[in-house]
């Protein structure tokens, strides 16, 4: 698999998404946001987590009108894969390639620490390794994740079964307890907790890992 991982100013989590990656024996490059190009023959791009732009204006709004969102979204309306953790959620939904907002957390305030999560859907690449109701323990590292769609596309989000993830205990008041959804074609992924922060034994646990296992697996057989 060949991998993209775009660096914003601000992202602080965008080695330890590629480190998960080359683990799995992804071919990792490192994009930056102001790069017009995504290499030849890309599969996935990643966008990681951090606070881009110092989160000003909202988060994710101005990386999501950087010059690589541009290619970014030709490459998922082209059938590629495309995955946010946190910040680069909130850069998904900004641009418009995945559903809703995330808006201040409902108890205004940072929230950095391990959280459980319920494994909702398992037909997608970054999921197939795990098991459905599977309980996984990922951290969560966020001031915005409040996850917020109005009914109409909740229903819509529900009835294709496209919740990736909800939390067993909600805690940033997310609709439905939603804590990644996915999109229509399953090939977009939007999550606020971090695998590549659970994905080793030195970092407490390796519940993360299977993401990345998945999207191996998935492209061995593309």
């Amino acid at each position: 698999m060949k991998a993209a991982v775009i660096v914003f100013p601000g992202s602080n989590c965008d080695r330890d998404l590629a480190v998960a990656l080359q683990n799995e024996g992804a071919d990792v490059s490192m994009v930056w946001h102001k790069d017009t190009a995504l290499p030849e023959g890309v599969d996935l791009v990643a966008v990681p987590g951090g606070f881009s732009f110092g989160d000003y204006l909202r988060c994710g709004a101005i990386a999501a009108n950087s010059p690589i969102c541009g290619e970014l979204k030709a490459h998922v309306a082209r059938g590629g894969y495309a995955l946010g953790i946190c910040n680069g959620f909130q850069v998904l939904t900004e641009t418009g390639l995945l559903p809703g907002a995330l808006r201040r957390n409902a108890g205004l305030k940072y929230i950095c620490k391990p959280v459980d999560l319920r494994v909702e859907a398992t037909d997608t690449a970054y999921t197939s390794r795990y098991e459905a109701g599977q309980i996984v323990t990922y951290p969560i590292a966020h001031h915005d994740g409040n996850y917020f769609v109005d009914d109409n596309k909740l229903s819509e989000l529900e009835g294709e079964g496209r919740v990736a993830f909800r939390y067993v205990n909600n805690p940033n008041g997310s609709v439905a307890d939603i804590a990644g959804v996915i999109s229509r074609n399953r090939r977009v992924l939007g999550l606020m907790p971090h695998p590549e922060r659970m994905a080793e034994q030195s970092h407490g646990g390796t519940d993360g890992k299977a993401m990345f296992t998945s999207l191996m697996s998935q492209m061995a057989l593309a």
